[in-house]
């Protein structure tokens, strides 16, 4: 303002300078009593003064109407306050879906937006109040909108729209603020005026204190410039009315020269206290928003670390809620000989070698460890597992998990691959056209595969077999169920660090393992179909276990994370005791996709079946949780019969082990606030069933691979000629061959789409409909054929591979690669 009114005022007008005070005393004492002809100060005294930093116009004064924005305002016919403006507007989301259609509201002070105009009966998306919000114009459609910390981008369909939307949220902005001084009133403002806070909050400390003084003060004296600018606008306009209404009534020429200088004069007075105005104006508001800003940006964070201390606390409360209660309902134990057997319930004095393990928040049982030798006589033929005392005895089931080892090999595998090659490639690029799509349809570069086929990837569940040669063993049915569930879990602790997507299989493609002399199994994989992609998988055991699946993988990219949900039934028969168990596998997520660092979580259940002693299993996958008291990647499970009575308690992590403990005894715990009891069950010491194996030397350069993935592709001979190991893009990508390797698979892709084409054709089919082309197909191992355990058809090995490899008889076979 100074440097607008005073001739030489170049000093700056910032906070604490006073340039806006020593510039309005200059224009007081420079302009002259309006009733005198004093000579008015030359205009080349003025000089032109720099625009501001901050590039936003000035909000509307309450006071000033503006004309322009009145057509977007209409009134309700009753002359009362201005009628809703609603109307669609672009409002940008992110960057995956760019600008989205929203319906806006506009009334009272309070912009309101919807998905469309149906969901204003019952879900508004936000409300913003405009008493607090700052506008910009970004260019000649968009309206920038600032509130709460957060920045709205709105898009207009023409300039004429962004103009009338500006007009009406100005005018309501001016009536809200209105509204908020009137309800504030004067204790409120006194209190913000000299930093008086009566909570419970923290007190501000002084230096915050003193710059919230000085910046009040500085606005206060800006403020008053405003007022004494705004009474001098007042006098000289009444004086220019004056001199024009003499000029008019004038009727003698000579006359005409004094009064018209005396007009000029005045007019040139106006138009400095005018400028003066308004660069005390645009002082006042750019102090006022840049400040504010700064504010905003500290209540803000206030608001959010409030919100996460809320979040904090609750979650510790219901932690200690659980606790209480699981303290209070869990029996105990003490060591008395006179205590009665069978006795349940809460006791004043615990035993101090009594440990209690409460679960996890959601769970429906509650572990207690307790002395073997002080539960053997309550527990002694109540448990069909057997005797107490024979948990503390070494067995011949469970044991060390140390890997078992069958004979020695007649041909010395691999340890190693050539290391993986370090390539550069830009994820969002490719990423944002595959939004919503299969991903068995999205051409992925082998920039993130690895190595290995999906018919591989299924034959890396046979890593720990040991434990079904153990669980042949078991003497019955519900200790066998203990390494069956150990089992399904293992075969998710080699995708802990294997984010890479492994090679969708082609039609018809093989995969066999024949470990028959080493382990005592042979498997046998095939692509069954490719619409959807499906394999199916077959195990035989010399060691009498049987195993067969057909797995069809369903994934889907939602932008932060990839969903991949394995559909199909496990079998897993044991031939001496006829026992037939079956599970499904749980849902696997891989997060930030598209930023930071990739990691993977296992969640869902997995129930395991008994189809003929009916005997139940059914795991939790705990997922991630950042407020979670848990360990990380957490399984529980519980081992039940027939009749649902409990026998064993599983637990451990999906990337680490499975431990299980037999349970001696169960009771109910004490009702919660909510009205639910838990399981409580008294078990002996856990006993180790699977650990897994480490990983092998210089495994983080190798894709993070195990023994067994290490030689799931080396080149076999009399395998065949539609084996995995024959595909020459996967070959070429372990060699480190990418750019060979992408284009090799591009190859191999159309090579399938024109058989696809030339199938078709041959059909008789004329309208094919879909989901029928697998009827056009029939795989060359397996064959249809209806489960009559879970109802449902499924690929069943009919045959024939390993006869045919025996006479090296490969004519059937198609030419795929």
């Amino acid at each position: 303002m100074g440097k607008a009114a005073a001739a030489g005022g170049d000093g700056p007008a910032g906070p604490g300078g006073g340039g806006g005070a020593r510039g309005l005393s200059s224009l007081l004492s420079a302009v002259p009593c309006l009733s005198c002809h004093t000579e008015a100060p030359a205009m080349s005294a003025l000089p032109p003064r720099p625009p501001l930093a901050s590039t936003s116009p000035p909000p509307a004064t309450p006071e000033l109407a503006p004309t322009e924005a009145q057509p977007a305002v209409a009134e309700d016919g009753r002359g009362g306050s201005p009628y809703i403006l609603k109307g669609w507007l672009l409002k940008w989301t992110n960057y995956l879906k760019g600008y989205q259609r929203r319906w806006f509201v506009l009334s009272n002070g309070l912009l309101s937006y919807y998905r469309n105009q149906g969901e204003m009966a019952y879900n508004c998306r936000a409300t913003i109040n405009l008493s607090t919000a700052h506008f910009d114009r970004e260019d000649s459609c968009n309206i920038l909108l600032f509130y709460g910390g957060r920045t709205y981008h709105l898009k207009a369909g023409s300039e004429v729209e962004r103009q009338q939307w500006l007009g009406a949220l100005e005018l309501e902005r001016a009536k809200a603020v209105r509204m908020m001084k009137a309800l504030a009133g004067n204790r409120e403002l006194q209190s913000v005026l000299t930093g008086d806070d009566s909570g419970d909050e923290d007190v501000p400390t002084h230096s915050d204190r003193s710059e919230l003084q000085n910046t009040l003060s500085i606005l206060s004296d800006k403020l008053d410039n405003l007022g004494t600018c705004n009474d001098l606008i007042s006098k000289h306009g009444a004086a220019l009315q004056r001199s024009l209404s003499e000029l008019e009534s004038l009727k003698i020429p000579v006359e005409s020269g004094e009064k018209l200088k005396a007009v000029n004069e005045r007019a040139t007075l106006f138009r400095i206290t005018s400028n003066a105005m308004i660069n005390a104006c645009q002082d006042f508001l750019g102090l006022a928003e840049i400040h504010s800003r700064k504010w905003q940006r500290a209540l803000q964070y206030e608001q959010e670390q409030r919100i996460r201390l809320e979040e904090t606390i609750e979650q510790l409360a219901k932690q200690h809620n659980s606790l209480e209660r699981a303290c209070r309902g869990a029996p105990t134990n003490p060591k008395s000989d006179s205590f009665p057997q069978g006795v349940k319930g809460d006791l004043s004095d615990e035993d101090e070698d009594t440990e209690y393990f409460d679960a996890m928040e959601d769970s429906s049982f509650i572990t207690v460890i307790t002395d073997p030798k002080d539960n053997s006589r309550s527990a002694e033929g109540e448990n069909e597992a057997g005797p107490v005392d024979d948990w503390n005895a070494e067995d011949h089931v469970f044991g060390s998990a140390a890997r078992i080892l069958g004979m020695p090999p007649k041909v010395k595998r691999r340890t190693r691959i050539p290391d993986k090659p370090n390539y550069n490639i830009n994820l969002w690029s490719i990423m944002k056209n595959c939004i919503g799509k299969e991903l068995s349809k999205i051409p992925m570069p082998v920039n993130f595969n690895e190595p290995l086929s999906m018919l591989q990837r299924l034959t890396e569940d046979l890593e720990y077999h040991e434990l079904l040669d153990k669980a042949v063993r078991c003497e019955n049915s519900t200790e066998q169920m203990c390494f069956v569930a150990a089992f399904s879990v293992s075969s998710y602790s080699t995708t802990v660090n294997r984010i890479a997507k492994p090679f969708n299989p082609m039609l018809g493609e093989t995969f066999e393992l024949d470990q028959m002399e080493e382990m005592g199994f042979r498997s046998l994989c095939e692509q069954v179909s490719h619409h959807p992609p499906a394999a199916a998988h077959h195990v035989f055991s010399k060691n009498g276990w049987t195993l067969w699946q057909e797995i069809t993988i369903s994934s889907k990219f939602r932008g932060k994370y990839l969903s991949i949900m394995p559909l199909g039934a496990i079998h897993l028969e044991f031939q001496a005791s006829g026992n037939h168990y079956i599970w499904r596998k749980s849902t696997s997520t891989v997060h930030n996709i598209i930023v930071g660092k990739l990691w993977i979580d296992q969640t869902g259940d997995i129930e395991i079946i008994n189809h003929k002693t009916k005997d139940k299993c059914l795991l939790k996958f705990t997922p991630y949780s950042y407020f979670s008291k848990e360990y990380t990647r957490k399984v529980t499970g519980v081992v039940t019969d027939s009749k649902e009575k409990a026998h064993y308690v599983l637990s451990g992590s999906w990337d680490e082990k499975m431990e299980c403990a037999k349970i001696v005894q169960s009771s109910h715990s004490s009702p919660s606030t909510e009205g639910k009891q838990k399981m409580v069950y008294q078990t002996l010491p856990a006993k180790l069933l699977w650990k897994k194996y480490p990983l092998p030397e210089n495994a983080e350069n190798m894709y993070y691979f195990s023994e067994l993935a290490l030689i799931l592709n080396e080149p076999e001979e009399g395998v065949a000629p539609t084996d995995s190991r024959w595909r020459p893009d996967q070959r070429l990508m372990e060699n480190g061959q990418w750019d060979e390797a992408n284009s090799e698979k591009q190859r191999l892709e159309e090579k399938q789409r024109m058989i696809r084409r030339k199938r078709l054709e041959l059909s008789s089919h004329e309208h094919l409909e879909e989901g029928k082309e697998e009827d056009l197909y029939k795989p060359m191992w397996f064959e249809k054929k209806m489960d009559p355990l879970t109802g449902e058809e499924a690929y069943i090995y009919k045959g024939g591979y390993w006869e045919a490899k025996e006479e090296q008889n490969w004519s059937m076979c198609p030419d795929i690669f």
